[in-house]
């Protein structure tokens, strides 16, 4: 019968549908790819297409904003905020607003206008975390900006306007309020028994084994136990850290090696679904260093968002998460 589960973290409840279920397979993708451009901003030659970039490696060496690159950071064209000005914060009435303060950049993971963040291999896919790294630190500097979000939208279904593989950054002057549950979650967790949740559950994960996706010596998959939605990931550090910008080479290249090891078990098992991944990681001037554990959740685009998840809050998820990490534990790559 349907299963009622609670996120231990941000006390969120998900239905675990059995009654609705599919098998694994049905979740297969045959979606087409997005439209190719004539010409697209993102590739080699093009650089001029695009804003003056912040950030690019060059193993050649190389004057900015030429060809040449294996990664490029560049502010987004049409930026959902903008860095420029001040926070104006006011009070109307019972409201409060304040200007559109913060950065929006756009990282090209690849010259290579087909490949994916899948297909990249691990010390390309280490290279795009120095770069989360490197622009986290810089922005950082920066006191009006309190977090900053790194996210991936992959394939037309999961948001993607652009055929090339690229991720996106928004640093913000306010703490998303998913974020402050999941921190008011993990404060209240160590306050009654000084330990960090998410330790606690990689250990029961280990331990029990049936939702775990992937592991290294450094970094955990797994299949929430309240999952969201069909074979949401969370990739996790073993080691307890709250700021994924603090980590070491050793850690990155763990990270690369297990992030590329989920991503290829998403697409062959489900045929190289539409996905968004988020990277959650602490506030930029908020101590949270004892309780917070940065992670990676990854989140296939496979159902709709409709009705009764708007009005409730609760999500409906057809697939049992024990059954989703036990299909991408058996999808060879």
């Amino acid at each position: 019968m349907p299963e009622l589960r609670r996120d231990p973290i941000v006390g969120r409840w998900v239905i675990i549908s059995t009654e609705r279920a599919q098998r694994p397979t049905d979740f297969r993708q045959v979606a087409p790819p997005l439209p190719t451009k004539p010409l697209c901003p993102l590739c080699p030659g093009n650089e001029a297409q695009t804003p003056p970039e912040i950030l690019a490696y060059r193993a050649a060496g190389g004057a900015p904003n030429t060809s040449g690159w294996s990664l490029r950071v560049v502010p987004n064209k049409f930026p959902a905020l903008q860095i420029e000005g001040d926070l104006g914060r006011e009070g109307v009435g019972l409201y409060d607003r304040m200007n559109g303060v913060g950065a929006h950049e756009v990282i090209i993971e690849s010259p290579d206008h087909k490949t994916t963040l899948a297909s990249l291999s691990e010390k390309q896919l280490e290279d795009v975390f120095w770069a989360y790294r490197d622009r986290i630190l810089d922005l950082r500097k920066d006191g009006r900006l309190r977090y900053i979000l790194v996210f991936k939208n992959h394939g037309q279904a999961a948001g993607a306007t652009l055929e090339h593989t690229h991720s996106q950054l928004i640093a913000l002057p306010i703490v998303p309020t998913n974020v402050l549950n999941e921190i008011v979650g993990c404060r209240e967790h160590y306050k009654d028994k000084e330990r960090c949740i998410y330790c606690d559950i990689i250990h029961q994960e280990i331990s029990d084994r049936s939702r775990v996706v992937g592991e290294n010596s450094e970094f955990l998959s797994i299949a929430p136990f309240a999952s969201r939605f069909p074979f949401e990931v969370w990739v996790l550090p073993k080691r307890h850290t709250s700021y994924f910008e603090e980590s070491q080479k050793f850690q990155f290249e763990a990270l690369a090696r297990l992030f590329s090891d989920t991503l290829r078990r998403l697409d062959r098992a489900l045929g190289t679904p539409p996905f968004n991944f988020v990277l959650h990681t602490s506030p930029l001037h908020e101590r949270t260093g004892e309780f917070y554990h940065w992670h990676i959740e990854v989140m296939p685009k496979l159902t709709q968002v409709a009705g009764f998840e708007w009005g409730t809050g609760f999500y409906i998820n057809p697939i049992p998460p024990e059954e989703a990490a036990a299909f991408l534990r058996d999808a060879e790559v």
